[in-house]
């Protein structure tokens, strides 16, 4: 059985394991925003930055892709993803439903915020967002790569996303 793995932040641009198949997927239920403090990644403890989680929301959807890992890998996969994703205990990993865009659909390991984590910063209006990524700098680099990569990846693939797009311009005026 095909292991699968729903990517709607930086898994877009780097999975960091084989992928076999990528499909353009929707999961219900759930949010795309920087509602997660990343003190690790794209920020530190002093000077928290923001990265994407999923926010479960009624009536909302988030257009992302579903990343189908290569026959052999799934173990060492699944180790590296949860050494990655749960680096602190702020994302829960579930398997949910992703629907395909033939209108199939698969199960897919996807990482969502918990809602009663410390790191969970939800609610943070568009410009408080661009005001905190335009400063913060983590163990994998400034949290406006993180921004950028994220935003041109899904307009890549034809999922823009209005507020990431106006984040990523905004953070570029406040770096200018």
């Amino acid at each position: 059985m095909t292991m699968w793995v729903f990517g709607y932040g930086s898994l877009l641009w780097n999975p960091g394991f084989p992928v076999a198949r990528r499909e353009v997927a929707v999961l219900h239920g759930y949010a795309r925003s920087f509602c997660m403090s990343s003190i690790h990644h794209r920020g530190s403890e002093d000077k928290p930055g923001l990265v994407l989680a999923l926010d479960e929301t009624d009536g909302a959807h988030c257009k992302g892709i579903a990343l189908a890992v290569e026959a052999g890998h799934e173990e060492q996969t699944l180790a590296d993803l949860r050494e990655r994703e749960l680096i602190s205990s702020a994302y829960l990993e579930r398997d949910l439903a992703v629907e395909l865009g033939d209108g199939s659909s698969v199960t897919a390991v996807t990482y969502v915020i918990d809602p009663n984590h410390v790191q969970y910063c939800g609610g943070l209006s568009l410009e408080e967002q661009a005001q905190i990524i335009a400063r913060a700098v983590g163990g994998r680099g400034p949290n406006t790569e993180y921004l950028y990569n994220t935003a041109e990846h899904l307009a890549e693939i034809g999922l823009h996303d209005r507020d990431l797009d106006w984040l990523a311009g905004r953070v570029r005026e406040i770096t200018a």
